[in-house]
């Protein structure tokens, strides 16, 4: 089942910690011999692929704090592992760890770093 965001641009989306946000590829709708598949079949696999839209910022890491300087102000500055994938890289991951939401009618997928089994980029994708 999928939530249903109502917002109007995917650009105010902030994705947190190790989260990934995914565009699942449209499913193939035919097998190689020409069959063709009904609906159901694809949304239970196991794993999927799709393009990532937005990453979090990562891990987060706690802060060193000087405990034999205590003229310094502490600063609680939060520093993050950053996370593997990229935006436009191609993600194939585990469907079961994933959250499905729904925006602008257009299904996407919430999944954590961890259940990313490989990613696949295109480096002149973007040139």
């Amino acid at each position: 089942m999928a939530d249903i965001v109502e917002e109007k641009d995917l650009n105010k989306f902030i994705v947190i910690g190790d989260r990934v946000l995914i565009k699942p590829k449209s499913p193939e709708s035919r097998t190689k011999s020409g069959l063709y598949l009904p609906p159901g079949v694809r949304e239970k696999e196991k794993i999927r692929n799709g393009y990532v839209v937005k990453v979090g910022p990562g891990y987060p890491i706690p802060a060193v704090t000087d405990v034999e300087e205590p003229w310094k102000d502490a600063v609680d500055e939060v520093k993050y592992v950053p996370l593997q994938p990229r935006e436009g890289d191609l993600a194939i991951y585990l469907q079961s760890n994933g959250w499905e939401i729904e925006f602008n009618a257009e299904k996407f997928i919430i999944v954590p770093q961890s259940a990313i089994l490989m990613v696949i980029r295109d480096e002149g994708f973007f040139d």
